[in-house]
Order: structure tokens, then C-alpha cells, then sequence
């Protein structure tokens, strides 16, 4: 076996900072601080464009086309969850991956729907402006029940990670803390860009959401 760097610093820095800023934008409502939870929306959709074009031109373990896999494969990577073996993927596994594509889909519409959403006095979405207020309405029921289903996946992903540590015996959190894991010998390792290329991409997704809300 040998310990391989296989998680970029800006792919673990998304991941958690999107555990931070999901937690505020759920708190901040219960708080009466609506004003902080669009703040959270935008800087949270700045961070999905990030990802979004990241999985195109980042290290190879971020890129789309190495992660993802037909939907048989994670299938038959979920049929043998009880099978206790070592952890020999160096990115997503095959059902991780999917994992992954639906909760940015899901951050999309969130996000999306919250800049066109109200609720009914207390706050407007940046681009409520823009459509009347039945279809503000209606972003803004879509934008509640997306969350909800957010916090499920979630509560699927935290299971997730305890049956892989239970039933295979895999951590899934250190890489995601260290970036590295222990591979076999063989393995090849995966190819890493430049973490200031990932700076350039975040900030012109912050330009680009700050464009956006200012329509």
C-alpha cells in the first residue's frame, strides 16, 4: 500500500464550507435573519458554479467524466455494501458519484429559486422584481420544498458514511479531510491542478452571481 494525495485543497474546501453554509442557511430563518440567509444563498450558488466548472477543467478526481458512471455501476457498487474490503477508489465511488451530481442539481434550484422567492413581507429575493408575485409565490414554495429534500439527502449521505464504516470498514471523512488515502501499490496517481487556477474560477463565480443580483 502507499498514502496517495488524492483530494484536491479546493474540492475539500468546498465540501466544507457547503457543510457551514447549509447549516446557516438553516438556522439564520429560525433566527429571524433573513438578510444573512440570502447572503448564504448567494455565496452558496457561487460556490456550485465553482464546482460546476471545476468538475470540467480541475484535478482529475473533481472532473465529471471520472467520477461518474452509468447507473448500473452504482448499482452493482451498492449490491456489494455488506462486503467488508478495502477502499481502493481514488475518488467517488460509483454511487458517490451520483451522490455528488444530485446534491449540486439540488443546490441549483435552491439557490436559484431563492433569488426570485419571498416571504410575504419580511424579505425578497434579489430578483423578485422580475415576476409577479403569484410566480414569486411559486418559486418560493419550490425553494421550501427543495430544502426539505436537501436535509434528507444529507441525512442519506451522514448514513451513508456510517454503514461504509461499519459494514466495509472505509473512512470516508479523513480523505476528505487530508486528501490522502492509503492505495494499493499499483495504483496510479490521479493528476492535480494548481490550486490558484481554482481562485480564478472561484472569483469569477462570485463575479458572475454578483452580476446576476444586481439585474
Amino acid at each position: 500500500m502507499q498514502r496517495m494525495k488524492v483530494w484536491d485543497l479546493p474540492v475539500r474546501l468546498f465540501h466544507w464550507a457547503l457543510v457551514g453554509l447549509i447549516f446557516v442557511s438553516w438556522l439564520t430563518p429560525e433566527l429571524g435573519r433573513m438578510d444573512v440567509h440570502m447572503w448564504i444563498g448567494e455565496w452558496v450558488l457561487a460556490l456550485v458554479l465553482f464546482r460546476v466548472a471545476w468538475g470540467f477543467i480541475g484535478s482529475d478526481t473533481a472532473r465529471f467524466t471520472r467520477f461518474l458512471q452509468s447507473p448500473m455501476a452504482a448499482l452493482r457498487h451498492l449490491s456489494h455494501l455488506r462486503r467488508r474490503e478495502p477502499d481502493t477508489e481514488i475518488g467517488h465511488n460509483a454511487a458517490g458519484g451520483w451522490m455528488v451530481l444530485g446534491m449540486l442539481g439540488l443546490l441549483a434550484v435552491q439557490t436559484g429559486t431563492g433569488l426570485f422567492s419571498n416571504d410575504d413581507g419580511n424579505a425578497e429575493g434579489p430578483l423578485m422584481h422580475l415576476v409577479d408575485k403569484d410566480r414569486s409565490d411559486w418559486f418560493s414554495r419550490i425553494h421550501y420544498l427543495t430544502f426539505t429534500v436537501i436535509e434528507g439527502v444529507i441525512v442519506l449521505h451522514v448514513l451513508a458514511i456510517g454503514t461504509y464504516a461499519v459494514l466495509k470498514r472505509q473512512n470516508l471523512v479523513r480523505p476528505m479531510v487530508t486528501g490522502v488515502k492509503s492505495m494499493p501499490a499499483d495504483a496510479r496517481a490521479p493528476r492535480l491542478v494548481n490550486p490558484l487556477w481554482a481562485l480564478v474560477v472561484l472569483a469569477l463565480a462570485f463575479g458572475a452571481v454578483a452580476g446576476v443580483v444586481k439585474l
